[in-house]
């Protein structure tokens, strides 16, 4: 009877959207897609990770593919990763290849052209570091503020070391230079300039939140211990003093799910979703889902809907589950409001039935 109850409590806590209110169509594939962002109503520029950058027309499905220069190493989780669009310009997060199998999450910009995108590095994690694990990365732009999302590189405790950028949330302006207001210049002297919070992961979500205009971020603990929250300045999420609820891969415990002094997330799952991209819907479509979170999964091939506007009573539901496969990245269309999704092999969208 215990197991039954449990079950039960599980079914409450996250209920399954069982009713046909959409549809996913695939438009097209690709070759392990990472990152995506519209260029306007009918382009979507898309990422591969093994370099490529490619522009896909949805309406008259033509697919070119747009030369670059980055000089990056596709090793493990490495490769090309998120791109944003913004007035005119490609921002691109990618491990930079800096030598003798060394390589950092780095940020390149360059000016919006379709025949070649000539980058310039304004951003590259350091110390460069020999692994292949855990690189983020995500990015997201408020006003003039480029937030950027850079993963521990498997390297634990480093991410509580705020003289390196592995393990943090990155904060400089659209052209590379450091804001004055970053923690560094606010009571955390010890911290490098492009820090604007410490202790995270792999931190594979980022966005902005057109209502509240906060920066949200979603990440990958171990076994265990995925989680949802807000971007705090000046912060600490406390990887690897905390575990979030997982344990190590060995089955040994990290650390409390939280205590006081670190920031606590809005969402924890314990076990592991593998949360991956998030954005804050807005739009048309599907109106009645506006404010609320879409969290996308790689291991649990998951859309979960997150109403969180009372930290209180957190509601969460499962929209839809494995039906595309592993869930790399999310979009809603600037226009209309649909949803276009990256599964690790495709482009998909999402609209009403």
């Amino acid at each position: 009877m215990k197991k039954i109850f449990i079950l039960i409590i599980i079914i409450i806590n996250f209920p399954i959207n069982t009713k046909a209110e959409f549809n996913i169509k695939k438009l097209i594939d690709f070759e392990d897609p990472w990152g995506s962002s519209f260029v306007d109503s009918e382009n979507i520029i898309i990422t591969e990770k093994n370099g490529n950058i490619k522009l896909f027309n949805i309406n008259s499905k033509n697919l070119i593919t747009i030369k670059h220069n980055l000089d990056l190493i596709e090793y493990g989780q490495g490769g090309l990763l998120d791109i944003l669009f913004k007035n005119n310009f490609i921002y691109i997060s990618y491990s930079e290849n800096r030598g003798n199998w060394k390589s950092s999450t780095s940020v390149a910009k360059a000016e919006y052209n379709i025949k070649e995108l000539k980058f310039t590095n304004i951003f590259r994690a350091e110390p460069p570091i020999d692994s292949g694990y855990h690189f983020g990365s995500r990015l997201a732009i408020k006003d003039n503020f480029l937030y950027a999302s850079a993963g521990e590189r498997g390297k634990g405790m480093i991410a509580q070391d705020p003289t390196k950028h592995p393990g943090s949330i990155i904060r400089i302006h659209l052209d590379g230079s450091i804001p004055v207001d970053n923690p560094k210049f606010q009571g955390k002297s010890d911290w490098l300039p492009e820090i604007y919070q410490i202790g995270v992961r792999n931190p594979q979500g980022l966005t902005l939140s057109p209502f509240d205009k906060k920066i949200y971020i979603s990440n990958h603990g171990a076994k265990g211990g995925d989680w949802f929250g807000e971007v705090k300045k000046g912060e600490n999420y406390g990887w690897k003093i905390l575990g979030w609820g997982g344990k190590n891969y060995s089955g040994l415990p990290i650390g409390p799910k939280w205590k006081p002094g670190f920031t606590k997330a809005i969402q924890y799952w314990v076990p592991s979703i593998a949360t991956s991209a998030i954005t804050i819907y807005k739009g048309k479509e599907f109106k009645d889902w506006n404010g609320f979170a879409l969290i996308t999964s790689l291991k649990d091939q998951s859309l979960r809907k997150l109403k969180f506007d009372d930290l209180t009573n957190i509601e969460e539901e499962i929209i839809f589950k494995k039906k595309i496969g592993r869930i790399r990245d999310i979009q809603v269309h600037p226009d209309n409001g649909k949803i276009f999704f990256l599964s690790t092999k495709s482009l998909w969208l999402m609209e009403k039935s």
